[in-house]
């Protein structure tokens, strides 16, 4: 039985082995302790062996075997997330000690939609320079799809977009929720009016952003028609914008980058708020990646400032 005095023991830090805390991760990540020891290709008595001494250090079982894998107990979930936390700062070290000593040079691509209005990143950007001068920020505009597919390939570590689907390359954090509008500008005879059967549009001449479009959007038009006679074409929010502002026709664009435009009377939104479509616009990286301090430090500064925006 495990001794339970070694959780209150004053000495605990300095008496264990860490290395039996990242075996411990890789079990329970690999979900075995035989799946663990062939992806750490070591024999499975040794695996075995540490996770004892483990919990014999802290004096309590950790794992149940089941007859798929191993299952975390109460403390096991404790020590999981203890050690999450301490393999995550071991791995920011160098970079923050890169941070703290000046010597931070280098470049952060990054990768985005077009019409992207999010305050807290523009924020993170503005920090991150303050602190990092030396720091060249390179920022590439293109449709949501390009973005995904530049993320996959490496030809970017960060971007910020959309995404219909779960790739299991990248991981996902939320940075708003954008809504969308369908739009017309003054000279159009339905300026001033809100639209409640959405099929009675299916004849209007349309300005669509092709590639660019979310795919929530696109399946609004089609459940109702819209777009069957395309006015205009842009793969650019912002050009897509031009054109529906000089009537060329109505379309989709984002509430918030074209917030000025109907402030000034150049656009009217033509849907009632409960039909606007919505969906989350993410901030994007690659799951496995091989950052450089640079690229690291700047995607802990947007991700704390989500983190703390959604706390506030």
């Amino acid at each position: 039985m495990p001794d339970p005095t070694p959780l209150t023991d004053k000495k605990f830090a300095s008496r264990v082995d860490w290395n039996l805390m990242r075996t411990f991760v890789d079990i329970v990540r690999a979900g075995g302790i035989g799946a663990a020891a062939r992806q750490l290709n070591k024999q499975q008595p040794s695996i075995s062996a540490a996770l004892k001494r483990l919990e014999d250090h802290v004096g309590a079982a950790l794992l149940h075997r089941t007859a798929t894998g191993v299952e975390m107990t109460a403390a096991g979930k404790a020590m999981m997330t203890l050690c999450e936390d301490m393999l995550e700062s071991a791995r920011m070290m160098p970079h923050q000690i890169a941070q703290a000593t000046k010597r931070v040079e280098g470049f952060v691509r990054i990768q985005i939609v077009s019409g992207l209005v999010s305050p807290e990143f523009d924020e993170a950007i503005a920090s991150f320079h303050r602190r990092n001068p030396d720091i060249h920020i390179e920022i590439r505009v293109s449709p949501w799809r390009q973005v995904l597919d530049a993320l996959e390939r490496g030809e970017v570590e960060i971007g910020v977009g959309y995404d219909s689907d779960v790739r299991g390359s990248l991981v996902y954090e939320p940075l708003f929720v954008e809504r969308q509008q369908l739009y017309c500008a003054r000279s159009n005879p339905l300026f001033g009016h809100r639209v409640s059967r959405l099929n009675e549009l299916k004849d209007e001449g349309f300005v669509l952003t092709g590639d660019d479009e979310i795919e929530t959007v696109t399946h609004l038009r089609r459940r109702y028609r819209l777009g069957t006679h395309v006015s205009g074409l842009a793969e650019d929010i912002n050009e897509a914008r031009r054109l529906i502002v000089q009537g060329v026709g109505i379309g989709f664009l984002p509430i918030l980058a074209v917030e000025q435009e109907v402030v000034k009377g150049r656009l009217w939104p033509m849907l009632h708020a409960d039909s606007e479509p919505f969906y989350d616009i993410f901030l994007l990286a690659r799951s496995e990646p091989a950052r450089d301090t640079a690229t690291q430090l700047f995607l802990d500064e947007v991700v704390r400032r989500i983190r703390a925006q959604r706390r506030s």
